[in-house]
């Protein structure tokens, strides 16, 4: 492959040279091919200072400088269709199709979107984060257009950063190879990687492609043309083959090969995960502010975890192609005989986690809250049917905050909640999650989960009181207000509470612990109160909250519920601290709704 470029600086925010004068995808076919070098250098300069100051996808845009400037000289955006899988891959587009101005707010509130979206540029098709997805779309935009009886318009889908390995793409494979006739361009982008290292056999195939070692070609067996594999930073390359590509008006791969992180070498030394998400950095040494990183909930888990595979050598953990993210990098480094990644394949944990229990072990699954929606019927007909002891962490719950709609975690609690025998525990604090965790891989009985969310994870929050499996927080006056805190929004609770004591308000703030199925003791201290407030970091609708509701109203208790959380709706990028609050779930909001619900009721307090 050609040799990184070497950096520029970017002290001069008005974009001089090529990057600073296009308008959009015509002009740069307009370039004379000997200033792309340049327009590159540029482009790689921009993403480094700008992705290191607010934090974003660095490495997998890196890699892709060349191979989007050649996409969009050969193709006609947005006539021609461009996909993106996964969608982090997108910075470099943005740029090309008028955007590069606006790369301050990159993932800001009110900014520019970390992926592809629809509201910002038609070029922008489709607003994909979670991976696998673009063949299919590719696959039906292409059946529409022939019925359509549009000639001439490309379909195009750039596949990387392991997004091959889902099974929801190896079906489209399937389909497209069956359809000679369907002209889609599958353009794969191959690093190697995910976050890690791609794992599997198809990993292997395509090892085997890259050295010319390999006996047969699968995607030629499927039915697709193939070409490659060709250099993805030759951009000479790169124009020749993909011109070859739509030529052939048939479904073909076009098998590119990339470096992630390409151009800047604190990614490139970056063994684990090359810069594939990052925060603030330092752009020339790589490094984190003089603060250092806050110690997180996912910090906590990952050291507990291990802890508890000490104590249980049966205990496996398994994960979708993100070791590092999750936690679970640290199991792997001390029982990697014990360690799974399947690549991003969430049915496929699911389901073998399933397997694993069946034959006795205890299998923990770790994967982002947004992406176990994905597996839900293995949750319920392969877990939960059987009565199988898999213990699900859900990282990134409730509002991530800069990543957006496709990646809040607000649906898992109505969706886990509809599964029978589940056992959901949301932590308030470390030490709640290290207590719920062993308590979680002990039961062998339940499927369990936990779920935590995306930032720091605080000070222990002590209980005053316990009933049973809830802990009570704070407790004052008489019985009047129970505030019901549903995991990390325990802080905003307790700040609620003692506001309203100091008004003269009795009020109880209780953390349940675990959250579903509701139990008894936390039904019996509702029942003792006049008023429920429950807040949660999850959308409400099929919440905790309306099990609670529901569990009170099956006793015959007329004891009123509020319930707090999200709203059900996609929510926009943003700070989690903003957005929590715009939902009204920040402990001024909290006191607010506690007062207006008492006052809406028939019977007000005396």
């Amino acid at each position: 492959m050609t040799a990184p470029t070497t950096l520029a600086t970017t002290e001069d925010r008005a974009l001089p040279g090529p990057l600073g004068i296009l308008d959009g995808p015509g002009h740069l076919k307009d370039l004379p091919a000997g200033i792309l070098p340049l327009l590159a250098e540029q482009i790689r300069t921009l993403l480094i200072d700008k992705v290191t100051a607010v934090g974003g996808h660095l490495g997998p845009n890196l890699g892709v400088v060349e191979l989007t400037i050649a996409l969009h000289r050969v193709f006609d955006s947005p006539r021609d269709t461009l996909l993106f899988d996964t969608g982090h891959q997108a910075y470099v587009h943005k740029m090309l199709t008028g955007r590069q101005h606006d790369f301050d707010g990159l993932r800001q509130g009110g900014g520019l979107s970390g992926y592809p979206s629809r509201s910002e540029s038609p070029h922008d098709v489709i607003e994909n984060s979670h991976a696998s997805t673009a063949l299919s779309y590719a696959d039906g935009i292409a059946k529409a257009r022939a019925l359509a009886g549009e000639r001439g318009r490309a379909v195009v889908a750039v596949v990387g950063d392991g997004a091959l390995t889902g099974g929801l793409a190896l079906e489209a494979l399937n389909n497209l190879g069956a359809a000679p006739e369907r002209p889609v361009v599958v353009v794969l982008n191959d690093n190697e990687r995910s976050y890690a290292p791609t794992a599997g056999a198809l990993a292997a195939h395509l090892a085997a492609l890259r050295a010319g070692t390999a006996r047969g070609n699968l995607f030629e067996q499927l039915g697709l043309a193939y070409l490659g594999p060709v250099d993805g930073h030759d951009l000479t390359a790169l124009d020749l083959t993909l011109r070859q590509a739509r030529a052939l008006t048939r479904p073909v791969v076009v098998h590119v090969l990339t470096r992630k992180g390409h151009g800047y070498p604190p990614a490139r030394a970056d063994h684990a995960e090359q810069m594939h998400a990052i925060g603030v950095l330092d752009p020339l040494t790589g490094r984190p502010g003089s603060t250092g990183p806050q110690r997180t909930w996912t910090d906590v888990f990952a050291e507990q975890l291990v802890s508890l595979g000490a104590h249980y050598p049966d205990l496996v953990a398994v994960t979708a192609a993100m070791p590092g993210p999750t936690g679970l990098a640290r199991f792997a480094e001390h029982y990697p005989e014990r360690f799974h990644d399947v690549g991003i394949a969430e049915q496929h944990a699911v389901a073998s986690a399933a397997g694993l229990a069946t034959a006795g072990a205890r299998p923990v699954v770790a994967v982002y809250s947004t992406f176990l929606n994905r597996a839900y019927d293995q949750v319920l007909m392969d877990v939960a049917l059987h009565r199988l002891p898999v213990t699900f962490v859900l990282d990134r719950a409730g509002v991530t905050g800069p990543d957006g709609a496709s990646h809040h975690g607000m649906w898992d609690v109505p969706l886990l909640a509809s599964v029978p025998g589940l056992r959901l525990a949301v932590p308030r604090d470390p030490a709640s999650l290290r207590t719920l965790l062993a308590e979680a891989v002990d039961d062998q009985e339940h499927p369990t989960a936990l779920r935590f969310p995306k930032a720091a994870a605080g000070t222990d929050l002590p209980a005053v009181h316990q009933l049973g499996p809830v802990d009570v927080l704070l407790r004052t006056g008489i019985q009047e207000v129970l505030l019901i805190a549903v995991g990390p929004l325990a802080a905003e609770c307790l700040e609620a509470g003692r506001h309203l004591a100091g008004t003269g308000l009795g009020t109880t703030v209780a953390d349940p612990r675990w959250a579903l199925p509701v139990s008894r003791e936390l039904l019996d201290l509702a029942g003792a109160h006049r008023l429920v407030v429950t807040v949660e970091d999850n959308v409400r609708s099929g919440g905790v909250g309306d099990a609670i509701a529901r569990a009170l109203a099956d006793r015959g208790s007329r004891v009123p519920v509020t319930s707090l959380g999200l709203p059900g709706r996609f929510l926009p990028h943003g700070p989690r601290p903003e957005l929590l609050a715009a939902a009204g779930l920040s402990a001024e909001s909290i006191v607010h709704a506690v007062l207006r619900a008492r006052a809406d009721r028939a019977h007000p307090f005396t």
